[in-house]
């Protein structure tokens, strides 16, 4: 049998998912890679690859029961069980109030609670008959607060957060560890390109460091485990 941790990332970009993933691999991780459109996960594969992970890839709405099993059933089948499982997907189109319709309210509320829902079901209930692993949501500020124009962001996280909390309350005790990370700030990307030059040294979140952050909550010890970690840069207000 190999000593080698499993983990699985659903929601992967060129971001933090990717970010999660390098990282997990470099610690000794296989890494299970979901997205709904898992051709353009090939290439970050190949690269786990090198870094000595076995990697798979695979296609997954996160917002659709039959999706998340069938994700849950072929990640265990390549990967076998699964030590860490991270939630990292999410909908956001800022809009005003009066101009949001409820077609693309209920997809953001899908994708970024319902998703996390069943995500988190399948997760634990892979774990919990061994009595172990690790459960992690990607929160962000709207986690905390509903701003203007953010309804489409903030309702989905308030409730992911809230699953979060039940989640660790219940399966805590069975020996998994829950953990909710607020990502307080915008994360260093080709989309923030011109706001990283506006800003001082280190004045967005790195999406590697984040991802150290993540590892480190995995490897937590059960004596002294973290719900909710928040993260941001030196220079946030908050």
């Amino acid at each position: 049998m190999s000593d080698r941790e499993a983990a699985l990332v659903v929601g992967v970009g060129p971001g933090l998912g990717a970010s999660l993933a390098r990282c997990f691999a470099r610690n000794n991780m296989d890494v299970a890679l979901a997205a709904r459109d898992a051709g353009r996960l090939a290439g970050l594969g190949g690269e786990l690859a090198e870094l000595g992970s076995k990697a798979r890839c695979f296609p997954c709405d996160a917002s659709d029961e039959d999706s998340v099993e069938a994700l849950f059933q072929a990640a265990t089948k390549e990967l076998g069980r699964l030590d860490l499982v991270v939630f990292n997907a999410g909908a956001f189109v800022r809009r005003k109030l009066l101009e949001t319709t409820a077609e693309e309210f209920e997809r953001c509320w899908r994708v970024g609670c319902l998703g996390g829902f069943l995500v988190g079901r399948a997760a634990a209930r892979e774990m919990v008959s061994r009595g172990g692993g690790t459960i992690l949501f990607t929160g962000a500020t709207a986690s905390l607060r509903g701003s203007a124009l953010f309804h489409n962001l903030a309702v989905p996280k308030f409730g992911l957060r809230a699953l979060a909390q039940s989640m660790a309350r219940e399966l805590g005790p069975q020996g998994i560890h829950v953990g909710h990370v607020i990502i307080d700030g915008q994360i260093l990307s080709d989309r923030y390109a011109s706001l990283a030059a506006e800003r001082p040294e280190d004045g967005l979140l790195s999406p590697d460091a984040i991802a150290t952050s993540y590892l480190h909550l995995h490897q937590q010890p059960r004596n002294a485990w973290t719900l909710e970690l928040d993260l941001r840069p030196w220079v946030e207000r908050f």
